[in-house]
């Protein structure tokens, strides 16, 4: 499938990114994961400029995040599935709903 859209010059979303990053820590203090995200949400959108993402913007970036996010979570609580939806803030149940559907259990 071919994408029309512009993109920018690795350069030119470099000279931005660092641009956006020096405006960021003047106007407040933004959480590392915060800025991160931020970060990656631009360069995504610069890159495939108007185009639509199919399952929306929204829904992949949820399904970019969770999975490493679930994986992580669980490894450092050492595979204690109760500890780590405790750390996530969510039951025990749901963590093993999402990792069943992620294909991690």
């Amino acid at each position: 499938m071919s994408v029309n859209a512009v993109r920018l010059p690795a350069a030119e979303a470099i000279k931005q990114t660092s641009t956006q990053d020096a405006d960021s820590q003047r106007a407040g203090a933004q959480s590392a994961l915060s800025e991160c995200v931020s970060r990656t949400v631009r360069r995504y959108l610069a890159d495939i400029g108007d185009t639509q993402c199919a399952e929306g913007l929204h829904a992949l970036v949820l399904r970019e995040v969770e999975v490493p996010l679930l994986r992580e979570v669980l490894a450092f609580h050492d595979g204690n599935q109760s500890r780590a939806a405790s750390a996530l803030g969510i039951n025990r149940a749901t963590l093993r709903k999402k990792l069943a559907a992620h294909g991690l259990l």
